[in-house]
């Protein structure tokens, strides 16, 4: 008996030793990580980051399309002021690749999927002093920590962008540190030793947390209050995150976001913030307050009528009323800007059956 426990302890001794050995092993990264080669750089035409973007991020793998190819099947008007991350991940899925679409990024996350040779796409708030505030697209492809910077392909300002830590993640704030990796699906095992393989629902149990101890640090921050919105919608909390929506309308606006903010606009979201993100229109709508969808979207589509989105869920507000021939236009007029966008060519069924 005693000799079975001494081997036993011994066994136990030399497996805690092999994972002590095998930790910082794990742990590690380089300090730093030259930007990633074989990418092919491209200028953006107008609105055309997204298109670009992927682009970039398929030719790390041999991809040859540029925009002028991409363009046209995301956007099929060229007016289109927003391809978001899923039509993004869909289109480079169709071209063969696999693709790691998720939220609440951080520092180390994408300091290991470039160490391993991922550039990963990054959707974040732009601010020029002409323009002001917009969305827009980069690709990181390296880091250094002396200097606390990433490196990225920028299709807006060029091929050897720098961006500090500081002002990258205050610009990802603004979408909720979404990201992608477009890859081969030979390299699935690498991505999966990376990223792991949380649920949805882990990740956006996670992204509540992160989201909720934010507020508590920026209380009057509305891109915070926001994004907390928008994880409690995700987890099923329509109420709460109706609530969270309001307070985020109502709080005062960054002027740092949004230099170029028409004096019409109320509300401490930047004024152009609802183009890229629908959250708050379902949200409301879930809960039954149509007039505050009507209100949104008839503001998106004052300032951008070619927004299909703001038609879509003005349509989805004005079935919701009973006024079917104003909500079948709507849906008309979001498929005629996106003629494959399948939640308005469902809801156009729906309301015709």
């Amino acid at each position: 008996m005693k000799e079975r426990q001494t081997t036993g302890d011994v066994k136990r001794l030399l497996a805690g030793l092999t994972v002590l050995c095998l930790l910082p092993l794990a742990a590690a990264l380089p300090t730093s990580v030259a930007p990633i080669t074989g990418i092919r750089h491209e200028y953006q035409r107008l609105n055309n980051c997204g298109p670009v973007t992927v682009g970039m991020a398929m030719s790390r793998w041999g991809g040859t399309q540029n925009q002028y190819a991409i363009a046209p099947v995301l956007k099929p008007t060229r007016s289109d002021k927003n391809v978001g991350p899923d039509e993004l991940a869909a289109y480079a899925k169709r071209q063969g690749y696999s693709v790691y679409h998720s939220v609440n990024g951080d520092l180390s996350l994408m300091k290991k999927l470039l160490a391993a040779g991922f550039p990963v796409i990054v959707e974040t708030w732009f601010v020029t002093g002409e323009e002001g505030g917009m969305g827009h697209y980069r690709l990181l492809t390296g880091y250094d920590d002396a200097a606390r910077q990433f490196s990225a392909l920028d299709s807006y300002y060029g091929p050897k962008v720098r961006m500090g830590y500081g002002d990258f993640f205050r610009l990802w704030h603004g979408y909720m540190n979404t990201f992608l990796v477009v890859y081969p699906q030979e390299k699935q095992a690498a991505l999966n030793a990376v990223v792991g393989d949380p649920s949805g629902q882990e990740r956006w149990q996670r992204a509540l947390r992160q989201t909720g101890a934010a507020v508590q640090n920026r209380p009057a921050d509305a891109v915070a209050l926001y994004n907390l919105a928008a994880a409690k919608l995700r987890l099923g909390d329509s109420r709460g995150a109706a609530r969270t929506f309001e307070q985020a309308e109502a709080a005062r606006p960054d002027p740092a976001l949004d230099p170029t903010r028409p004096a019409r606009v109320i509300g401490g979201l930047p004024w152009r913030f609802l183009w890229y993100r629908s959250e708050m229109l379902e949200a409301y709508l879930r809960v039954g307050r149509t007039a505050d969808v009507l209100r949104l979207t008839g503001g998106l589509l004052r300032d951008a009528p070619d927004l299909e989105e703001a038609h879509y869920w003005r349509g989805r507000a004005l079935a919701a009323l009973g006024r079917a021939p104003e909500a079948r236009a709507s849906f008309q007029a979001a498929l005629r800007l996106r003629p494959g966008y399948v939640a308005a060519s469902t809801a156009l069924a729906r309301l015709s059956g």
